[in-house]
């Protein structure tokens, strides 16, 4: 197999995988939403056990393919220790992003709404920032540590983090840019405004940031362990 079909067979992984992360994450807050009766406890109980029980399917049909990154920040910091070669990145991220909005037009066209609608519900000020600064430190000290110590525990250890983490976060934990400019269009439960979007990819990107280099200083040989990141996947593209 060539390394251009290995890539084409890992980013399209990327994608697929992406996209159901992302119809679970809004399709799961619109019925939570509407089951609920007023209840926004309820509701988001529904979302964060959802998206919990899906990463672990999705890592673990996607995980050996691609690593099952399905999050730009988890790429981002894999490639700076040498998981991916920089040359992948660019398709890697697209794939994300593009298979992040497919998987929020899904949900909504499943859910008898427009396929893309503008949301408007606010999520802003200092704290859900720190708090989606604190979602992405959190799950990339995860990702680090797991992957070092037992790579097979991963799929199991990001989604109990996650779903935690919809709980002991004000912004219910985003915790992955994709995430974040897709659900900009979907005016549901799960919705943030397209003003609020910019500054939580940049809280995510710098908890992201802060993670690696704290595991990479905890653990010198870091970057023996990138190409477990997530899951031990194909190999990677030459020209890092």
């Amino acid at each position: 197999m060539t390394r251009r079909t290995n890539l084409a067979r890992r980013v399209l992984a990327e994608a697929v995988g992406t996209a159901m992360l992302l119809a679970a994450v809004v399709g799961s807050g619109i019925m939570g939403e509407r089951l609920a009766g007023g209840n926004i406890a309820v509701a988001l109980l529904a979302n964060s056990v959802a998206t919990g029980a899906v990463l672990v399917a999705l890592i673990l049909t996607f995980g050996r393919i691609s690593g099952a990154h399905f999050n730009p920040a988890v790429t981002l910091a894999d490639a700076s220790q040498g998981g991916l070669g920089w040359r992948e990145i660019p398709v890697y991220l697209a794939a994300q992003i593009v298979g992040a909005f497919a998987g929020v037009a899904t949900a909504n066209v499943m859910f008898d709404l427009p396929a893309f609608c503008v949301s408007r519900h606010g999520r802003h000020g200092a704290s859900q920032l720190f708090s989606e600064f604190v979602a992405t430190f959190g799950l990339l000290s995860v990702v680090w540590g797991c992957a070092r110590l037992r790579s097979s525990a991963v799929p199991f250890a990001v989604a109990a983090y996650i779903t935690s983490a919809y709980w002991f976060t004000s912004a219910t934990s985003f915790a992955n840019p994709a995430v974040t400019l897709a659900r900009t269009m979907s005016d549901t439960f799960a919705g943030i405004r397209p003003a609020d979007a910019p500054p939580f990819v940049v809280a995510q990107l710098a908890g992201a940031g802060a993670a690696t280099a704290l595991f990479r200083w905890l653990v010198p040989s870091l970057e023996e362990n990138a190409e477990a990141v997530v899951v031990p996947h194909d190999g990677k593209e030459e020209g890092k």
